[in-house]
């Protein structure tokens, strides 16, 4: 009787098999099913397992003549160590997915042992380790760089991505426990007493390494979804004129701290934490972000960004007709 491991290994050699005659030696489905004597329809099943078990992984990407012209004027209008730039989608998920692919990309190219990595929180974020595939295991910590949501469920929680992309890297995790906006202060203080919050949180400011998304300040947030900040609070934050978040730090177009009350009621790394950190990572994928993205990028935290193509065009164009102060 075949042993299970045998019969996996037969599936995946059949996957990987179908694949290279479709995507390599450029073969019909109907030229593999009679070459492998099968059907049709399952050489189209195996084909869709091969791209979700990432035996097949398919990037589009623009000429590359754009997206290095691109990316220059991006390093040089806002000083960056590098741009990824994905090819625009309608589709906003789609769109995710080709951000989060080149920053995997760029993980998996970069990161090294005994790397510290801060992580933070978003559906940008969270969508990366999805995009990981076969990388070299390293020995790194992905720390988290402020607490989460307890409405948010798993998926976009610094805690949930950490663990899921030790998992990727074969590295370690270490979660920060708490709340990421508590009711004032005094809470917060409390909070940053801890021994386990204060031991976290500074190996969080020694990172090598950190990945944030940008939050903008809609009411569709996820800080006003998630209960964190009321919509009465985040219409405050826009009359002060905010544009946007990198962990819950706010910042005006000209990327200058505005609501220090909100900010002082983050357990989590601040603006001048992220300002000693070498590499920061920022990402946003969303069309409706490029004033949010404008601003991060102005207060300096940022050496890398991720972002799409469109996105990209538009802070170009709004930094040009709207230079900083």
């Amino acid at each position: 009787m075949p042993k299970a491991n045998d019969n996996l290994s037969d599936h995946l050699e059949l996957m990987t098999r179908v694949s290279s005659l479709y995507y390599i030696n450029e073969f019909t489905q109907e030229k593999i099913a009679r070459s492998l004597n099968l059907s049709r329809a399952k050489v189209g099943r195996l084909l869709k397992k091969a791209r979700e078990e990432g035996i097949v992984e398919i990037n589009v990407r623009q000429h590359p003549s754009l997206n290095i012209q691109l990316e220059n004027q991006l390093l040089n209008h806002f000083g960056l160590q590098q741009a990824l730039i994905a090819v625009d989608q309608q589709d906003p998920d789609l769109q995710r997915v080709n951000v989060a692919r080149l920053v995997a990309s760029y993980l998996s190219r970069n990161l090294q042992d005994e790397m510290i990595v801060a992580v933070g929180m978003g559906r940008n974020t969270s969508a990366i380790s999805d995009y990981v595939f076969y990388p070299s295991p390293h020995n790194c910590i992905f720390v988290s760089a402020m607490g989460g949501l307890s409405r948010a469920g798993e998926s976009i929680n610094p805690d949930h991505i950490c663990r899921r992309l030790a998992k990727r890297f074969g590295g370690r995790s270490e979660i920060l426990y708490v709340p990421a906006y508590v009711e004032d202060e005094a809470v917060r203080n409390s909070f940053l007493k801890h021994e386990t919050v204060s031991q976290t949180l500074d190996r969080a400011r020694r990172s090598d390494l950190a990945i944030v998304g940008i939050g903008d300040v809609t009411d569709n947030s996820n800080v006003v979804r998630m209960g964190c900040l009321s919509t009465q609070e985040m219409a405050q934050l826009r009359s002060l004129g905010a544009v946007g978040d990198i962990l819950g730090y706010f910042f005006d177009i000209n990327g200058k701290p505005t609501g220090k009350n909100i900010q002082r009621r983050v357990v989590g790394l601040d603006g001048e934490a992220l300002l000693h950190i070498p590499t920061v990572i920022a990402i946003a994928s969303e069309i409706n972000k490029a004033l949010s993205i404008l601003g991060a990028l102005r207060t300096g935290f940022i050496n890398i960004l991720a972002t799409s193509a469109s996105n990209a065009h538009a802070i170009l164009t709004l930094d040009s007709e709207a230079p900083g102060t």
